[in-house]
């Protein structure tokens, strides 16, 4: 099934745009320049929002929550709903501690995985069958410390080893909008 909406997770404003916790939106950041298309907020969707086409021929919405990462389900519920998008093709972006800096990999479906704003998300939405796009950010060693972890910012190793995996997920993007999930996968899981 292709993908209507991708939604990039992340915390709003200046604050916290270079922290771990905004990988998601770093790269639909990034799918917005590559459309040559610019964020505008709307306040009935609690979020930052864009129609952009992917090539060959994809056409879909990215959102950025203007909501904090707790609260995100809220927003991409907003914009689902008004647009009637099924949970099936929302493509969700976030960091993922289990993985290190340079890992991504793409699930369809699964837990929240101690993510707080997959929960929000997976609450508002009643279903967990949404795509993810995950990053890895690494872990700090210790469960206290992650709040401080995934609101700084990233060394600089792990930032380039962060945006060499948005490269490689940038690649596959047309295969994920299109529906071709599984090739998608393939390419991604093989290339890093």
């Amino acid at each position: 099934m292709s993908i209507a909406l991708i939604v990039g997770l992340g915390n709003p404003g200046p604050r916290y745009a270079v922290t771990r916790h905004n990988v998601g939106f770093w790269l639909v950041d990034q799918i917005a320049g590559q459309a040559h298309e610019s964020f505008r907020t709307e306040a009935k969707f609690s979020g930052e929002v864009c129609r952009v086409e992917i090539p060959p021929g994809g056409i879909c919405w990215l959102l950025k929550p203007n909501t904090f990462m707790n609260r995100s389900g809220q927003s991409v519920a907003a914009l689902a709903n008004y647009y009637k998008i099924p949970v099936e093709q929302i493509l969700v972006i976030h960091d993922d501690l289990d993985f290190p800096p340079g890992t991504v990999r793409l699930k369809k479906g699964g837990g929240d995985c101690k993510h707080n704003g997959l929960k929000d998300i997976i609450s508002h939405l009643g279903s967990k069958q949404f795509l993810r796009l995950r990053f890895g950010i690494g872990h700090p060693g210790h469960r206290d410390d992650v709040i401080g972890y995934v609101l700084n910012a990233p060394t600089r190793d792990e930032h380039a080893e962060i945006e060499a995996a948005m490269s490689a997920a940038l690649e596959v993007m047309p295969l994920i909008v299109a529906g071709e999930v599984n090739k998608a996968m393939q390419q991604l899981h093989t290339h890093i």
